[in-house]
């Protein structure tokens, strides 16, 4: 089933590389009495994810920090070494943390897997945002297939302006 507003948000372990190594990353303490803007991309270091998705993250930062959201999270069913050096190449610093799923576990517990095999990618995330207020999906925005819109900073920015 695929998550939707009003919904916990499954219980997962990711990883996020540190300076002493990878570190694993409850979703029950990331999400707990906090605000998380959090976004899944099909891949690290792919076009639209790394010309566009990422990058609208890290330009909207202090914009969404000033609705209220204590931290951005982007995941990808991708290792955490490639999440790292992502995170790295496009200067993500503090703005946003980088997460690896790197089995899709976290991706298949909330619906929103997509089979990239035809691209030699395997099981992947689909493109989506959500907004997670102590735990719970205040907003969930999915993107069609292809499509780059309701999933990115600027929308989210938006949802968050209209509440």
């Amino acid at each position: 089933m695929t998550i939707k507003v009003g919904d916990t948000l499954p219980e997962a372990v990711l990883m996020k590389m540190t300076a002493d190594g990878p570190a694993p990353v409850s979703t029950k303490e990331l999400f707990a009495r906090r605000t998380v803007a959090l976004f899944a991309v099909p891949g690290a270091f792919t076009p639209t994810c790394s010309a566009k998705h990422l990058p609208g993250f890290i330009e909207k930062a202090d914009e969404l920090r000033a609705k209220g959201v204590d931290e951005i999270a982007c995941i990808s069913v991708n290792d955490v070494f490639v999440m790292g050096a992502w995170g790295k190449s496009a200067g993500t610093d503090d703005k946003v943390t980088m997460l690896a799923d790197g089995n899709g576990d976290f991706a298949e517990a909330l619906g929103l897997t997509m089979d990239g095999s035809r691209f030699g990618m395997g099981k992947r995330a689909q493109r989506f945002s959500i907004l997670v207020k102590d735990g719970v999906a205040a907003e969930v925005n999915v993107e069609e297939p292809g499509a780059f819109r309701v999933s990115s900073a600027e929308h989210l920015l938006g949802q968050l302006t209209a509440a």
